[in-house]
């Protein structure tokens, strides 16, 4: 496939960029450069390939949850402004 100042219009029309009149000329043939190496890939004999969604292969390793009573509730409530015995007191902010 050869790539024309049609096809240049039509891609960045697709593609929703702005493209200048003075930029087409360099465009095309790196646009052409893209499609020969991409012509290229397909050459290759990709049957038995894996397809990847990730490039490694690691996974993810999780660590149980487990509830711990990491602050008091009082160390908590220490530098809120407004707090009665177990809450933060907050503006409303939502009206009915």
């Amino acid at each position: 496939m050869i790539i024309d100042k049609q096809t240049i219009h039509k891609v960045a029309d697709l593609a929703r960029i702005a493209v200048k009149e003075e930029e087409i000329d360099a465009l095309i043939p790196d646009m052409n450069k893209i499609l020969t190496f991409m012509e290229k890939l397909n050459e290759l004999d990709t049957k038995g390939v894996e397809p990847l969604v990730y490039m490694n292969t690691e996974e993810n390793v999780w660590r149980e949850d487990e509830v711990k009573q990491e602050i008091s509730v009082a160390d908590g409530l220490k530098n809120s402004a407004l707090h009665n015995e177990a809450f933060f007191l907050v503006p409303k902010i939502i009206e009915k």
